[in-house]
């Protein structure tokens, strides 16, 4: 069992090629906000443009 934790611990500590995988991570996050912002923004874009054509008369 020691040398199960022992491997475990050195796994953790090894930060070689973790930086790829931080940089995988954080343009997922980026890609996730930058979604999420614009479906928000484009459906507020819509009601807006919605409300102008209304009022133009269409």
């Amino acid at each position: 069992m020691k040398f199960i934790v022992e491997k475990v611990n050195e796994f953790l500590a090894d930060e070689q090629g973790a930086t790829a995988v931080e940089y995988g991570i954080f343009v997922a996050l980026i890609a996730a906000v930058i979604v999420t912002l614009v479906s928000n923004i484009g459906g507020k874009i819509k009601d807006a443009f919605q409300s102008v054509y209304t009022a133009l008369g269409g």
